[in-house]
């Protein structure tokens, strides 16, 4: 029985991890990759020097430095152990919270050069953040699938071991012993004396024992 029950568990189990595999996770670089390459070559191109001078143009200047260190220094380490298990929460997140940042940072650039630089560059700031926005947009949509696989594989797994563990109990626990009939009691008949077989011996003196007369 306990064979039989463990048989049944691991078709259970593969039936359930079969199922809920469906969904791969890409590498975050094949979705993020071409996106930052952009943003990186755009950012490199701009000439600050032809912005309009002031406050504006020097935190716009400040906000490159930062984006061009992120590119260089703390993202790819990220991106690499990202793509090294895609569908680890832990390893991804933290990528995503980077890229979050980083988008945010190119915002406040694209927001500048609106004020103090031309057309052409606001245009291509533009785009590259556009692109990023479109890129970090899949990543995260891909983060939720993740979890959302993740959440059901749990249930599953959950629901599965409750069954199993239902069924152990069950195949341990005894049967009763099946109840046998009480016979009846058997009355014991009285024993009823035969008067007729039943003899009284004389008593001594009376007439049957005295000699008759001749």
């Amino acid at each position: 029985m306990w064979c039989t029950a463990q048989s049944t568990t691991a078709a259970t189990t593969g039936g359930t991890s079969s199922g809920a595999n469906y969904f791969t996770p890409t590498a975050p670089s094949d979705i993020l990759q071409r996106s930052l390459d952009e943003v990186k070559i755009t950012v490199g191109n701009v000439r600050l020097e032809k912005w309009k001078r002031g406050s504006v143009r020097d935190e716009a200047g400040t906000n490159i430095d930062a984006i061009q260190r992120d590119l260089q220094g703390a993202l790819p380490a990220l991106l690499k152990e990202a793509d090294a298990a895609p569908g680890t929460l832990t390893k991804v997140l933290p990528l995503s919270r980077n890229v979050d940042a980083l988008y945010d940072v190119m915002v406040h650039v694209v927001e500048a050069a609106r004020v103090v630089a031309s057309s052409e560059t606001v245009g291509q700031l533009q785009q590259a953040m556009t692109d990023l926005e479109k890129a970090r947009v899949v990543l995260d949509n891909q983060i939720q699938q993740t979890a959302d696989m993740q959440e059901k594989q749990v249930l599953d797994l959950r629901n599965t071991v409750q069954k199993q563990d239902v069924s152990l109990r069950a195949a341990a626990t005894p049967l009763p012993a099946p109840k046998c009939p009480v016979p009846a009691a058997v009355k014991k008949k009285k024993r009823v004396t035969n008067p007729s077989a039943t003899t009284t011996k004389p008593a001594a003196g009376s007439p049957s024992t005295q000699a008759k007369p001749q």
